[in-house]
């Protein structure tokens, strides 16, 4: 028995980095996205364990919405592609054309167990470069097949080592075949069928065995002429250990998906749900369906659900016919090779195997799958499909007037197929050009055009997706999911009207709750979402909220365990301001998932609204602890901590602060509520570095440009503030705190009066009843020592503020200053412009140093309206990107700008109120310093 050489190993291996490299520049498409990008079992935080407790998407296996295919080994070298490379599809690809190799290696040494040296290598080459395989090769989910192959081809050829040379049975290979059994299983489910392959192999090539040998023996032992012969003994008891080593995998597998088979809708396979004679007809004529696509590979779809193949439904059908020339040609050939003992027979029969036996988990025979055809199941059949025409070659060539022929065919044969299967890989680039090419084979599918919809959706192009999705609804009438797309577009295009329509007409299509029945076992769970996505569109307006609750409960009640329901409700009750009952609604969310991290989120923001900030920090917590990396968590977390006032807090602020950027690199918020975290810890160069970070990516961020400029002024820069506050006034004209704080530098530290009275007259403009800009105008007319207009200034303030007495006090003085001036013969005004002696300066600052106050106390309520991420804002947008049925988030600046305002406002730190009442009583004390002055004058 020939092995493999090097020569062969490379030539293999070059021909599938020829055939495949341009793979490598291909993304995540189609079924690649739940199993790549939506799959949390691939990241690093994902307990190891939770492959083996989900499906190949994600989904737990206790779940009815589980899809019931275990291949967590698979899943398993996904992990390690994202551990290494982590979204990156080239790595992906790569690994994929590897075990592609491999697997090509591999089934060239099976090929020289019953071919010649120079057969072997034309399947090993045929197989290497078929298009069937770009799906499995190219298509990432499509591991599962390069892996169970190579399981599966190992196991085979193990157990072919079985029997030593005086013919006794060599246990050592049947327990390494039993374990490669297991690991291929463990891949795809389809890995367990190698067993039958071993028992083909076993009796009619290892013994020699044919049908007619096989019946004579049974029936002289039912005679009792004779017993069972030693070899037959033999062999019964190694395919004893391999039955009843597949039982046991079969029971563990069964007990996995807890004896429950998926739930399929009509649309993934039409003909599972038809009547007889329709679905066995149908099923039976597939199979002549998937032996033309090995046979003439030219037009190969992705996708081959819905009405891609009409049902045959009568056995008038022309179709039939195809079904029953591929009964009849297989028929010939199981004939053929059971009946003689030659190499040829047995080479055949394993040809036959190989095709046989693989193919029947996917063949629709025995039990229903979601596909009608999928290409990437014919992978280890083309095993077989290659032998028999290696096989073929062999015979013809052999022949001397046809071998020139049979070699120029064979060469044709490579040449077309390779280049078929380099340019059909092109078509995997992206999910636009996967399903545009897999409408120029099949227009009847609306799931492709569906998708096509949805690729060009995610290029935010809807108006040409409701075109797709409308072509969806025309070819499928009935298809829920297809006017579900339809109303998301439409909702995304503003067209609110048009949604609610598509949406009506979704719901109408769903069946009537049938009471004591279970809604999934009729209707695929997803569609359920059309409920949700109403609610969504309708309960933007405020006076329809009651019909949104009703959508939701609807859904709750065709299906108490859907999760999004109790999400999606919750958010509902916070907005209608029942913080009871969203409590509620996510606190049964999470008795069926508590894994998830967006549901204690929503949690702690709803503590939050009902005034429990522990409870929510505790929540932020468990959030953090599923998902270490979680933005909004960490944002909120953070903020709250900061707000606390609790010192103890901030280093641990500051390092969720950190940790948010780098996931947000980009968001000025998070670098300003570092520098708000600086100032209040009087680290004064980290707060400037940090708000000149956040000014750098949004240019005028009104809280980051008050608050530097404040830090300027308490760190005695009042200078530096000016320009940050022009900077500020330039975007915000009408920030009056800004105004004043300009106006006090300007009065106290340029003595520029008149560029001070600018500032107050511009806050007065706008807001003619603001007693801090009408005090300090008043102070600029001090300054200017034109007492009777500041007289008349601070009477029109007092009766602004009858009750503050400051004001009052100030009036006192300036008559006080008044009466003195007239006493003593000095005119009330001055028109010289001379300044004030240094005693009245002093007074005068001691006014202005009052009005300080204001500005400072106009920190925490200033940088509240920009700088952080409202909870009442802030859990709308998370809410809206979790559902994930079409609906967009609130806008990031009225998140800023809106409920965050109120909170901070609320939740002042009690070190801001000391800091203010310390600096009231200081001014205060200066005040009564003024008036002990005055009346000595």
């Amino acid at each position: 028995m020939a092995v493999v050489s090097w020569k062969e190993v490379l030539l293999l291996t070059g021909l599938v980095v020829g055939c495949y490299w341009n793979s490598l520049s291909c993304g995540f498409v189609f079924d690649d996205v739940s199993a790549i990008l939506d799959n949390k079992d691939l990241r690093p935080s994902t307990p190891l364990r939770n492959l083996f407790l989900n499906d190949f998407w994600g989904t737990p296996m206790a779940e009815e919405r589980s899809h019931k295919s275990y291949r967590p080994l698979t899943v398993l070298t996904f992990r390690l592609n994202y551990l290494f490379s982590e979204l990156s599809a080239a790595s992906y690809h790569l690994l994929n054309v590897v075990l592609h190799a491999v697997v090509c290696v591999l089934f060239l040494r099976v090929c020289r167990l019953f071919l010649d040296r120079t057969s072997s290598l034309v399947a090993a080459l045929l197989f290497a470069v078929h298009p069937i395989h770009t799906e499995a090769v190219t298509g990432v989910v499509g591991r599962a097949e390069l892996l169970s192959s190579i399981f599966l081809l190992a196991a085979f050829l193990a157990y072919t080592k079985s029997t030593s040379a005086d013919h006794s049975i060599v246990w050592t290979p049947i327990a390494l075949t039993v374990v490669l059994v297991a690991a291929a299983t463990l891949c795809k489910e389809q890995g367990i069928t190698v067993v039958g392959i071993c028992c083909v192999h076993e009796v009619f090539v290892a013994q020699g065995f044919t049908l007619p040998m096989l019946l004579d023996t049974l029936r002289q032992v039912l005679q009792g002429k004779d017993g069972f012969p030693y070899a037959v003994l033999q062999t019964l008891l190694k395919l004893i250990v391999l039955v009843i080593s597949t039982l046991l995998l079969v029971i563990i597998r069964v007990q996995v998906i807890q004896s429950q088979l998926p739930v399929f809708t009509r649309f993934d396979n039409p003909a599972a749900v038809s009547p007889t004679p329709a679905r066995q007809l149908t099923f039976n004529y597939l199979l002549p369906v998937n032996a033309w696509l090995l046979l003439n590979p030219s037009e190969l779809c992705c996708d081959w659900t819905m009405g891609t193949i009409p049902l045959v439904e009568s056995l008038l059908d022309l179709r039939n016919l195809a079904t029953l020339v591929f009964y009849t040609f297989m028929g010939l050939l199981a004939y053929h090779s059971l009946r003689y003992r030659h190499s040829s027979a047995k080479t055949v029969i394993m040809a036959l195997s190989l095709i046989v036996l693989p193919f029947i988990p996917a063949s629709n025979l025995f039990f229903p799958v979601g596909f009608v055809v999928a290409e990437r199941v014919l992978y280890v059949p083309s095993m077989g499909f290659c032998v028999l025409v290696a096989h073929g070659f062999r015979i013809i060539s052999q022949k001397g007037h046809l071998k020139k022929i049979s070699w120029l065919v064979i060469g044709v044969l490579f040449t077309t197929h390779a280049l078929k299967t380099f340019n059909r890989n092109w078509d995997w680039e992206s999910e636009y050009t996967l399903f545009t090419s897999a409408l120029k084979v099949n227009k009847n599918n609306a799931k492709l055009w569906n998708n096509v919809g949805h690729a060009l959706e995610n290029q935010n192009n809807y108006a040409r997706a409701l075109r797709y999705f409308l072509q969806a609804t025309r070819v499928q009438p009935d298809d829920i999911g297809a006017h579900m797309n339809v109303g998301r577009t439409y909702k995304n295009l503003n067209r609110s009207k048009e949604a609610e329509e598509a949406y009506l007409v979704a719901k109408s299509l769903m069946p009537q709750v049938i009471p004591g029945k279970k809604y999934a076992t009729r209707v695929a769970p997803n569609h359920l979402n059309v409920y949700i996505n109403l609610a969504n569109l309708i309960r933007a307006n405020e006076s329809r909220l009651e019909e949104a609750d009703q959508l939701y409960r609807q859904a709750i009640s065709m299906r108490p365990d859907f999760k999004q329901a109790y999400i999606s409700r919750g958010e509902l009750l916070l907005k209608m301001n029942k913080l009871t009952d969203a409590r509620d609604a996510y606190l049964r969310a999470l008795e069926l998932d508590r894994t998830n991290a967006d549901l204690w989120y929503n949690l702690a923001i709803v503590n939050i609204e009902m005034k429990d900030p522990s409870e929510a920090l505790k929540n932020f917590n468990h959030a953090l602890e599923l998902n270490p990396r979680h933005k909004l968590a960490l944002f909120n977390s953070a903020l709250l901590m900061q707000e606390s006032g609790e010192p103890k807090f901030w280093p641990e602020a500051n390092r969720r602060f950190l940790t948010y950027v780098e996931e947000e690199p980009q968001d000025a918020n998070g670098y300003f509520n570092l520098g708000m975290l600086a100032m209040d810890a009087n680290e004064n160069a980290a707060a400037e570095r940090w708000m000149r970070k956040a000014i750098g990516l949004q240019a005028g961020f009104r809280s980051a440009l008050f608050n530097l400029a404040l830090l300027y002024s308490q760190s005695k820069r009042e200078i530096d503030a000016l320009p940050v506050l022009d900077d500020l006034l330039r975007h915000h004209p009408e920030h009056i705190k800004g105004l004043i704080l300009k106006g006090d530098i300007l009065m106290n530290h340029k003595k520029d009066t008149r560029g001070a009275k600018e500032c107050f007259e511009r806050i007065l403009r706008m807001d003619p009843t603001n007693v801090q800009g009408k005090h300090n105008l008043c102070v600029v007319y001090f300054e200017e020592r034109d007492l009777p207009r500041a007289e008349r200034c601070l009477e029109e303030t007092l009766a602004l503020a009858p009750n503050e007495e400051y004001v009052r006090r100030h009036l006192s003085i300036v008559r006080g200053k008044m009466a003195a001036m007239s006493a003593a013969g000095h005119p009330l005004t001055s028109t010289e412009g001379a300044t004030v002696s240094a005693e009245e300066e002093e007074k005068q600052k001691g006014v202005k140093e009052e009005v300080v106050e204001g500005g400072e106390e106009g920190r925490g309520a200033d940088e509240e309206e920009d700088g952080g991420k409202g909870a009442g804002e802030e859990k709308n947008a998370r809410k809206s990107s979790a559902e994930s049925l079409g609906g967009m988030g609130v806008e990031q600046s009225e998140a800023l700008d809106g409920s965050q305002a109120d909170q901070r406002t609320k939740g002042k730190s009690t070190k801001e109120i000391n800091d203010i009442e310390e600096k009231r009583a200081a001014a205060l004390k200066r005040l009564e310093e003024i008036e002990r002055i005055l009346s000595g004058d």
